[in-house]
């Protein structure tokens, strides 16, 4: 549901409480709405009896100034002396029903906590004695009056608790506040900075707006940047925080720049009393992990404001202390090293390069590359060395910056001079070429320290990086010789064996031995307690592995909770990222054109602009543009994603066969199907059994089965899964309707409904041919139910079903006439004649009862199911 209500803002999310409320009113019920200030519940009592046209509302309002004057919330409406003698709380009631012109009385009193004792009175006897329906609302936490907690103790009311906003209702808020489609990721910012709290979300936007921080990017609203506390932000939160005393101020501090911190830590560093008072207030909330009691803040927004109400030498005193103070209990835990080590790096107090190594490492480890970044340079400064560089190396090259890792690794090449040196400034340059597209170099760097070094654990870890250098390359038989060597080379280490089993997972996935692929994700994903610390890049290649063989096998739904799991990974900000690519491919296949594109633009938002995975990504967008009939936004995108995916055939293919159906969507079919072949000769020779399915089953559906149908059949045999075997049956099956019906209603139970729709159309038009008209009328109907369930796609099978009475060549013609090429332009792409192509034109026309060219447009939109 979506409501406007006075502010602007949208009212949503409150379906269920709003219901909950106007039912206990018209069932003669009152309510109490409670909750933490600024969720919103006033505007949900204020949504409730809007339009409420039988109901006579008398509102009230609880503040400071008028809980000091007895009656003092509703002196507006209590006028005239009570008679002699006459109680005081049933004068009050008569007052309020004289002022009632119709309907039933309804008392709304906001921040009814509030209220004197004598309004309190009041608002109890009219429930009491049921003179008026009561909807009152309250602060949850805050101390009430009396009268007013009896309200829903004694059962007089019923009160509920109206939470904070879920992420998706905040998504939906910023939408209809914004006017516009919001990234995934922005709405996840905003919800977690907002605590789902309605007036602190207000302000933060506002915030981001005027600092530019939130703005509208390529059709999207986009979070970029820190946030910028404003004055109007600061007073707020500072209100719900209220005076602390010096003591209370410090716990506060230490949290806000410690958090979560221990509670016996803190009560060390402070006072015990403080903390709990702290605590009592609500300011920190505690959570147990394991034995140990850990304080966080209540908000987001309070460490935002407290640390923004701290001067730099302040702030750089309190980081010292919990450094200090840290550091005193030995940094028993792993984690204790990097909160220590950052808050040394924050206060500006030095730290111990071993101590630095060993926090980028981990926080390399929890997937935070820019922190290890910053670690690994700091340790690199303070002397590491070249095992700092390495690591700086390996983290540059995911956060898409390889031209500056190369250069600082070629420069310390000299500088490697321990054998553990060498094979750790091998490994990262070796993989950073190997990523920027230089495969010659990169071999050459890596075949040299494979030749050279003689521990076995070192090459084990080279040879699977040249493994991963040839997988980049599209060279899967190649990678998969190395990794025959990485596994040969014994002893080996946790961190060699999990990188060598996800390039075998990698190769599996790509290759087509999909349920081996599968097999070896699920038995590392099950044991990665035991890697992830030592091979943090390995989580992203698994689940890009498991996605794909997901995807390529026919498992539609298990490849969406992939793709969404890799896209909420802190490395869903990283350049080796292709997860929302992933997503969208799931979301077109199951007839969400716009879907997919949305997932597109949202990952597309956070991706480096220099990574290959950002053209895969922004390739799936021109794809999905296509099918919805948006040719020229998708001739651009599409324009903009071939350089950038240009580097590897496993990012590159997804872009060639969106230029498939670009072409299409353009009216070129014969060009169409070329690309198609292209893309299937490339896949083969790249030995990507996935891409090369696709491509191949593009023919079919563009119409041109042939050369589709035993290139199929045979990759059929060679990889597992359901999917290949259908799309070779789909081939075979055109001009066969029973067949085609069969195969339309696997793919329908596969969850591939664009295909289930475009399968059932050819059935139709295959009755049609063999003459019965009956059989072809009822796959017709069955086809246009499936592609309502494909809103707004336009593909040729789908165009034949909405323009039956045409021919092959004239449906052709259109299509091209409706993307605005003249007739001579049409005769000189299908090599005819102008004369011909006008012919065919007016013969369309007139089948189609149109007359030019932009009411076939308009036609062919409106046939689009919508």
């Amino acid at each position: 549901m979506s409501e406007q209500l006075g502010s602007g803002w949208p009212f949503v999310g409150r379906g269920g409480p709003l219901a909950t409320v106007r039912e206990a009113l018209r069932s003669g019920v009152g309510v109490m709405i409670a909750g933490e200030a600024g969720v919103g519940k006033s505007r949900l009592a204020a949504q409730a009896l809007a339009g409420q046209a039988n109901y006579t509302v008398v509102r009230a309002l609880g503040t400071v100034t008028a809980s000091m004057i007895p009656f003092g919330a509703f002196a507006h409406v209590l006028t005239g002396p009570p008679e002699g003698g006459e109680n005081l709380l049933r004068w009050a009631a008569r007052r309020l029903h004289a002022g009632a012109r119709m309907g039933e009385l309804v008392v709304s009193v906001d921040d009814a906590h509030r209220l004197d004792q004598a309004s309190a009175a009041l608002v109890r006897y009219l429930a009491e004695n049921g003179e008026a329906k009561l909807l009152v609302t309250v602060r949850s936490g805050e101390p009430q009056p009396a009268p007013v907690a009896a309200l829903w103790k004694d059962e007089l009311i019923t009160r509920i608790e109206l939470p904070p906003l879920t992420r998706e209702e905040v998504g939906q808020v910023l939408a209809g506040a914004l006017g516009g489609e919001v990234t995934a990721a922005t709405v996840r910012h905003l919800a977690r900075v907002s605590g789902g709290n309605v007036l602190y979300l207000r302000e933060v936007v506002h915030a981001g707006r005027t600092s530019g921080c939130l703005a509208e990017r390529d059709g999207q609203w986009r979070w970029r940047g820190e946030l910028s506390v404003t004055t109007r932000l600061r007073e707020l939160v500072s209100e719900r925080i209220g005076h602390l005393d010096e003591d209370e101020r410090e716990v506060l501090e230490l949290v806000a720049f410690g958090e979560p911190l221990g509670a016996g830590l803190l009560a060390e560093l402070t006072s015990a009393g403080a903390v709990e008072r702290v605590e009592d207030r609500g300011l920190v909330v505690t959570e147990g992990e394991g034995r140990r009691e850990l304080l966080r803040l209540a908000h987001p927004l309070y460490g935002e404001v407290v640390r923004v109400g701290c001067g730099t030498l302040r702030a750089r005193r309190r980081r010292r202390m919990l450094a200090e103070a840290l550091e005193a209990t030995g940094l028993r835990r792993r984690e204790d090293q990097l909160r220590a080590a950052v808050w040394r790096l924050d206060s500006g107090s030095a730290a111990e390069p071993e101590m630095l190594m060993a926090a980028a490492r981990l926080a390399w480890a929890r997937q935070d590359p820019r922190l290890a970044a910053r670690l690994a340079r700091a340790a690199m400064d303070a002397g590491a060395g070249v095992a700092a560089l390495a690591l700086l190396g390996e983290v540059l090259m995911v956060l898409g910056d390889t031209d500056a890792a190369v250069e600082s690794l070629r420069q310390a090449a000299r500088d490697a001079v321990t054998e553990g040196d060498r094979a750790q400034h091998a490994a990262s340059l070796g993989i950073n070429l190997a990523w920027a597209g230089a495969d010659a170099e990169a071999c050459r760097v890596l075949d040299r320290a494979a030749e050279t070094l003689s521990e076995p654990a070192w090459r084990q870890e080279i040879c699977t990086y040249r493994g991963v250098a040839d997988f980049l390359a599209g060279r899967l038989t190649g990678a998969a010789g190395w990794l025959a060597r990485a596994l040969g080379c014994t002893p080996g280490t946790v961190r060699g064996a999990a990188h060598a089993a996800c390039l075998g997972a990698w190769v599996d996935a790509y290759s087509g031995r999909y349920e081996h692929s599968l097999a070896v994700a699920e038995r590392l994903r099950a044991g990665m307690a035991g890697w992830a610390d030592e091979a943090p890049h390995a989580l992203p290649t698994l689940l890009d592995a498991r996605c794909a063989a997901q995807v390529y096998s026919g498992r539609l739904e298990a490849a969406a909770r992939t793709a969404e799991e890799g896209m909420g990974l802190h490395a869903g900000e990283l350049s080796v990222t292709g997860f929302g690519a992933y997503r969208a491919l799931v979301s077109r296949l199951s007839g969400d054109a716009a879907g997919a594109a949305r997932w597109c633009r949202d990952d597309a938002a956070r991706l480096p602009t220099r990574t290959p995975y950002l053209g895969r990504c922004l390739g799936e967008l021109a794809h999905a543009l296509a099918l919805l009939g948006r040719t020229e936004q998708a001739r651009a995108t599409l324009t903009e994603a071939e350089e950038m995916a240009a580097r590897w055939p496993f990012t590159r293919l997804p872009v060639l066969q969106a230029a498939v159906w670009v072409t299409a969507a353009e009216g070129d079919l014969e060009e169409a199907v070329r690309l198609s072949i292209v893309a299937a000769d490339l896949a083969e020779r790249h030995e990507q059994a996935g891409p090369l399915m696709l491509a191949l089953h593009d023919l079919v559906r563009l119409g041109a089965p042939g050369p589709a149908a035993d290139r199929l059949s045979a990759l059929a045999q060679r990889v597992d899964g359901p999917l290949a075997g259908l799309l070779a049956r789909h081939a075979r099956a055109v001009g066969d309707p029973g067949e085609l019906g069969v195969v339309a209603a696997e793919f329908e139970r596969l969850g591939l409904v664009l295909y289930a729709a475009e399968a059932t159309a050819q059935q139709a038009a295959a009755y049609r041919d063999a003459g019965r008209g009956s059989q072809s009328r009822g796959a017709q109907t069955r086809a246009w139910a499936l592609a309502e369930r494909c809103p707004g796609i336009t593909t040729p099978a789908l165009v034949q079903l909405a323009t039956p009475e045409l021919t092959p060549r004239q449906r052709e013609i259109i299509q091209l006439a409706a993307a605005g090429l003249t007739n001579r332009q049409i005769a000189d792409r299908l090599t005819l004649s102008t004369r011909t192509a006008a012919n065919h034109l007016q013969a369309a026309y007139d089948k189609l009862g149109v007359n030019d060219r932009t009411q076939v447009g308009r036609l062919l939109t409106a046939l689009r199911p919508a």
